[in-house]
């Protein structure tokens, strides 16, 4: 932050001194320490008793006129500047240059002014018999509370503010008054974060209010898996405050039993404090065989919160857990190997993401380090950046001989959150590993395909593609990108047990998002949703295992004998697996993106009803507000948008189909000849000519047109 005193060494030599120095100052000279505290409130370090700060601090620029004895009958000489730099002058002179050359450029902290100062304060280094010898320096501040010498303003505001983040606002050798923590209350619990909760990397209590979302998802996906056992032992391996662990033990209650982990002293206490505050109990466990329970002084609740002081990967590895969600700063790949080794059966595993950059391709080569993956920026990239995360999770549970099946993916502006269940055994493995697969992309109309599976190497990969963009562009067109998850990013079933938890405990912010998904996931419009799916809701088969809930009677499914159960209990799940076998198609399209100049596109809801309508699955997506999720080839998606557009120049004409030329065609039904006329009446041969040559582009094979 600055060049350090040299001093302070002598000073560290008093702190250790101090009884002999306080008895010595309370006989000699006790007459003295009220004119100190009086003059100045922030103290230096440099001298050996606390003094007063340093001449270049004011909190008015009238102090340090008065500080520089204004005559104009006498010249005086500037109290910052050296005699050499700037000689003596009379007193209007002295005053513009104080105002212009020191003052204007100050930096303010608290009502005071840290002006510049270009006398020689720097000392130098001590030479060979001990001597400090004061060094020439150039302009400098001085900090105000820990007396650092910073040569620029920019660094001096930078290291202003790290004292600020650290909560040091005050000199350090005077009694440093405790920050004030602020409660900040979400979902029925408060906890108190410290006054730089903001910044991360820089307080040992970060707490973003913009996660909120994150956390009633998470919260929603561990209340469908407290409904299928009970009780369930859930680890929050990266606690901070504590805030999502206490949502699970507050609402959840004796359905579950939590684990607050962190790596850091100063949040264990942190959550130690915000579970007093909740009436919780408090088991604290610093180090394994070795706990010590501390109870709280609420009698309402009775609930005991485990807290742990441990690196994520050492508890993880050590004991196991239904439920394991990981939120670290950036990437979670270097803890995915200890979460999947001691996870139990059936458990579910969650993780944040929020290292967007490198996943959101902006910085490519560190998603090539970090998750092994070649990228590049598509209109699809959240998507893309969901299934990057996916593939790593995969490659970790099946180096632990555990297969996965994606419960949740969520991809939005702050971090990509992905839900998992793990199932055991190395064919569920193997299973999992065979979807990821590579991606061919094609970089001039943006069409993409997975690749086949095999190890043969095609002659010629980019007819895999659905367009012909290579065979009429010249080059090289396409890119392959991944590993990527070729799979489904959703569960129907989990999705909608998550929104009846999230209505049951009145998750305001999650309802919207989760319907969407549910949608999604079935690829069906929201006016075609319901909030029971077909067939019964309580009759779940995810992962490929059939899940009882509990309004499931019991009585229905028991047959005599264990392995005629287990046999019907298979066939129901092969039954339902029939009735759900479509996946929700992989990506989507943007509107926008696919635009064509000079026509204006059909509201988004309609171009939805006229892709159903050409017999296409069609649903919204939550990647993107203006993504279409479809079946359609990119080729028919064009077409369907270009058919029901309509021509800029044409003023208070109703949104309708547009009369195409005979050579494009929307590969669906003809429609009857009563509707052509009708078309034909609609556009008359004089108005047709504009609306033909508009559309006339899309002859060609490419956006070369549009673009």
């Amino acid at each position: 932050d600055g060049v350090v005193d040299s001093e302070e060494l002598k000073s560290n030599d008093l702190d250790a001194k101090i009884p002999e120095s306080e008895l010595e100052t309370k006989e000699k000279g006790t007459e003295e320490e009220p004119t100190r505290e009086a003059d100045g409130n922030i103290l230096d370090v440099s001298s050996d008793y606390p003094r007063d700060k340093h001449i270049s601090i004011q909190r008015h620029l009238a102090d340090l006129e008065k500080l520089a004895d204004l005559r104009e009958d006498e010249k005086k000489p500037c109290p910052l500047c050296p005699e050499e730099k700037f000689k003596a002058c009379y007193g209007h002179k002295l005053h513009r240059h104080l105002q212009n050359l020191h003052w204007k450029v100050s930096v303010e902290f608290k009502g005071y002014r840290m002006c510049i100062c270009h006398l020689p304060c720097l000392p130098g280094k001590p030479n060979l018999l001990g001597d400090q010898t004061l060094s020439k320096m150039g302009a400098h501040y001085h900090c105000i509370i820990c007396s650092a010498t910073i040569t620029r303003r920019t660094d001096m505001i930078g290291h202003i503010n790290r004292h600020v983040n650290k909560g040091e606002t005050e000199s350090r050798f005077t009694t440093v008054r405790a920050p004030t923590n602020e409660v900040i209350k979400e979902s029925a619990t408060d906890v108190q974060v410290l006054p730089n909760h903001s910044t991360p990397q820089k307080t040992d209590s970060y707490f973003n209010p913009k996660m909120k979302l994150n956390r009633q998802l998470i919260f929603c996906a561990l209340a469908v898996l407290a409904e299928e056992r009970k009780p369930i032992e859930c680890l929050d391996a990266f606690g901070a405050t504590g805030i999502m662990g206490l949502q699970w033990a507050k609402h959840l209650r004796s359905s579950v039993k939590v684990t607050i982990n962190d790596c850091n002293e100063n949040s264990v206490e942190i959550i130690k404090e915000n579970c007093h505050l909740n009436k919780l109990k408090v088991k604290l466990n610093m180090k394994e065989g070795d706990s010590d329970g501390t109870v709280g002084d609420g009698e309402e609740n009775t609930d005991t919160i485990e807290v742990t002081k441990m690196d994520a990967n050492v508890i993880m590895h050590l004991r196991s857990f239904d439920f394991i969600h990981l939120d670290p700063f950036g990437t979670s790949v270097n803890y995915l190997d200890s979460a999947f080794r001691n996870v139990r059966n059936l458990g579910i595993v969650s993780l944040t993401s929020t290292d967007i950059s490198s996943l959101y391709a902006k910085a490519q080569h560190v998603a090539l380090r970090h998750y092994g993956c070649n990228i590049v920026r598509t209109e699809y990239y959240k998507e893309l950046a969901a299934r990057i995360v996916i593939a790593a999770v995969t490659r970790a549970a099946a180096r632990c001989n555990k297969g996965i099946e994606v419960l949740l993916a969520v991809a939005l502006e702050h971090f990509v959150l992905v839900v998992v269940r793990v199932l055991r055994g190395p064919s569920t493995a193997d299973n999992s590993a065979k979807k990821i697969r590579y991606l061919i992309h094609c970089q001039w109309c943006e069409e993409r395909i997975f690749q086949k599976e095999g190890n043969m190497v095609e002659e010629n990969p980019y007819q895999q593609l659905p367009c012909d963009c290579h065979g009429s562009m010249p080059g090289r067109t396409a890119v392959v990108l991944g590993p990527l998850w070729s799979g489904s990013l959703f569960n129907t079933g989990f999705l909608r047990r998550m929104l009846l938890e999230a209505v049951q405990y009145g998750l305001d912010e999650a309802q919207p998002l989760l319907k969407t998904l549910v949608c999604e996931a079935e690829c069906t419009t929201l006016k075609h949703f319901s909030t029971h799916g077909p067939g019964d809701e309580n009759k779940q088969e995810e992962c490929g295992v059939y899940i009882k809930t509990s309004n499931t009677s019991a009585e229905s499914y028991m047959v005599p004998g264990k392995r005629k159960g287990e046999e019907v209990i298979r066939g129901v799940a092969k039954r339902q697996r029939g009735e759900h076998s479509a996946e929700h198609p992989a990506f989507y399209y943007n509107m926008h993106r696919h635009s064509i100049r000079g026509m204006n596109m059909p509201k988004l809801n309609k171009f939805l009803n006229y892709l159903s309508e050409a017999g296409y699955r069609v649903s919204r997506t939550h990647f993107d507000p203006m993504g279409v999720r479809t079946n359609a080839p990119l080729a028919q998606f064009k077409t369907v948008l270009m058919k029901y557009s309509t021509p800029t120049n044409t003023v208070g004409q109703a949104e309708g189909p547009v009369h195409l030329p005979g050579d494009v065609q929307v590969e669906e039904e003809v429609p009857a000849a009563a509707d052509t006329k009708e078309e034909d009446a609609e556009f008359p041969e004089d108005d047709k000519s504009g609306v033909v040559d508009a559309v006339s582009t899309q002859s060609y094979p490419t956006d070369c047109a549009a673009d």
